[in-house]
C-alpha cells in the first residue's frame, strides 16, 4: 500500500496559512491569504513589530488587527460620493429603498453542501426549473410536487411555500432577485443565494411605499462609500498579491470574504 502524501501547505511569502494536513475551502484560504498579505504590509510600514507571529489558524494578534486597520486608513483613498452620483444611483435603484414591499413566494432549494458536485446540482436545478415552467393549464401542480420530492428546505413538505416575505426576511442576495422586479409566476432563472440554488415562484405581490431621495440620502451615501471602499481594498490586495510569493491559494477571486 502506498504512503499517503499530505497536500502542501498554502503560504504567503513563506508564512503558513494552515497546519500540515489541514484542508480548507477555497474561500477560507483566500481570506487567510488576504489577511496575511495585510499583516506583512503593516510590518513593512513599521506599524507592526517585526516579531509579530504569523497565524496558521486564521486568527491574528490584537496588535496585528489594529495595525491592519491603521494601514488601510492610511493607504486606501476612498472618495466621498458626489451629490450627482447619489442622485444617479437613487434614480436607478429607487425600488431598493422602498419599504413595505411583500411577496408571497414558494421555492425548491438545491442546497450547496460540502463535497456536493455543483455542476450536477445545477443541472438538476435547471431541469426542475424547465419542468415547472412547462406546466399547462389544468395540469397538476408540478411546482408543489417538485418541492416535495427535490427541495432541501423543510418548506418542501408544504409545496415549497415560504408565505409572505419582505426584504428583511430574506438573505440580501435572495431579496435582490425577488424584489428588484415586478414578475409574478415562476422566475425564468435560477436564484443564487448563500444556501444554494433556488427555483422560485412569486405567487402574489404587494407594493410598499416609495421613499424620497432626501429621506434615504444618508443611507445611500454610506452604501456608495462602502462600495468604493471595497473596490479600493480589492485593488490594494491585488497589488500586494502581485508582489508576493503566494503558494497553494488562488487570489484572483473578486469575492474574498475579507472584502464582502
Amino acid at each position: 500500500m502506498g504512503t499517503l502524501v499530505e497536500p502542501p501547505v498554502a503560504r504567503v511569502n513563506g508564512a503558513a496559512l494552515h497546519g500540515p494536513g489541514e484542508t480548507l475551502g477555497a474561500e477560507a484560504l483566500r481570506q487567510r491569504a488576504c489577511t496575511e498579505l495585510l499583516r506583512q504590509a503593516a510590518q513593512r510600514a513599521d506599524l507592526l513589530a517585526a516579531d509579530d507571529p504569523a497565524s496558521a489558524d486564521g486568527l491574528v494578534s490584537e496588535a496585528a488587527s489594529a495595525a491592519i486597520e491603521t494601514l488601510l486608513e492610511q493607504t486606501l483613498a476612498v472618495p466621498e460620493p458626489s451629490e450627482e452620483a447619489c442622485r444617479r444611483h437613487f434614480a436607478a435603484h429607487s425600488a431598493d429603498y422602498r419599504t413595505g414591499d411583500r411577496a408571497r413566494v414558494r421555492h425548491v432549494l438545491f442546497a450547496v453542501t460540502p463535497g456536493v458536485n455543483v455542476r450536477a446540482l445545477r443541472e438538476r436545478a435547471e431541469s426542475a426549473l424547465l419542468d415547472v415552467r412547462c406546466r399547462r393549464d389544468g395540469e397538476a401542480d408540478r411546482f408543489a410536487a417538485a418541492a416535495a420530492s427535490l427541495s432541501n428546505c423543510p418548506s418542501g413538505a408544504q409545496g415549497g411555500d415560504l408565505g409572505w416575505l419582505t426584504r428583511d426576511d430574506c438573505a440580501p442576495e435572495f431579496a435582490r432577485e425577488i424584489f428588484s422586479g415586478s414578475e409574478v409566476g415562476v422566475l425564468p432563472r435560477l436564484v443564487h443565494s448563500r444556501f444554494g440554488l433556488h427555483v422560485v415562484e412569486v405567487l402574489e405581490r404587494e407594493t410598499g411605499s416609495d421613499k424620497t431621495f432626501e429621506a434615504v440620502h444618508g443611507a445611500l451615501r454610506m452604501a456608495l462609500r462602502q462600495k468604493a471602499y471595497v473596490t479600493a481594498l480589492r485593488q490594494y490586495l491585488q497589488v500586494l498579491a502581485g508582489a508576493a510569493d503566494v503558494q497553494g491559494v488562488v487570489l484572483d477571486s473578486a469575492d474574498s470574504p475579507l472584502v464582502q
